[in-house]
């Protein structure tokens, strides 16, 4: 899933790739632009700025917060609720504790959610139920 050839759409892979190695903690909010690979832990909120920003959470990699990306490539562990407006891949190794927003969604098989998955396109749109009818003839007490 992860190693097969992007399309053309896909984000580019020219752009400045951030990496948090493997026994490396950050607690706050972690903004960042291009790549971010993270192999430690962060707590806080992981934030994608720019449409070309793209998170991938290697089977180590741990967040205790929200992520919100365009692009995420998660196999690790993720305690939060998860915003993706692109294209999310959750590899076999994924474990997402939170709901989940997508708009393009891959999942391998071993891949877990524990919560609410809801797609969320740029055609999503929130409908409210009509109000009931209140017929003229009801009887009233």
């Amino acid at each position: 899933m992860l190693s097969r050839k992007r399309n053309d759409n896909a984000p580019s892979r020219n752009a400045e790739t951030s990496l948090i190695s493997s026994g490396t903690i950050i607690r706050g909010d972690v903004r960042f632009t291009g790549t971010l690979h993270l192999d430690g832990r962060i707590e806080g909120a992981v934030i994608g700025e720019g449409n070309s920003a793209v998170f991938t959470l290697s089977e180590q990699g741990q967040v205790q917060g929200e992520v919100r990306v365009p692009h995420a490539m998660i196999n690790g562990q993720v305690n939060g609720d998860i915003y993706v407006s692109e294209r999310l891949e959750l590899a076999t190794q994924a474990r997402v504790i939170g709901d989940v927003r997508y708009n393009s969604l891959e999942m391998a098989a071993g891949a877990q959610v524990n919560g609410r998955m809801a797609h969320q396109g740029e055609d999503h749109i929130q409908r409210e139920l009509p109000a009931p009818e209140v017929r003229s003839d009801a009887v009233t007490a």
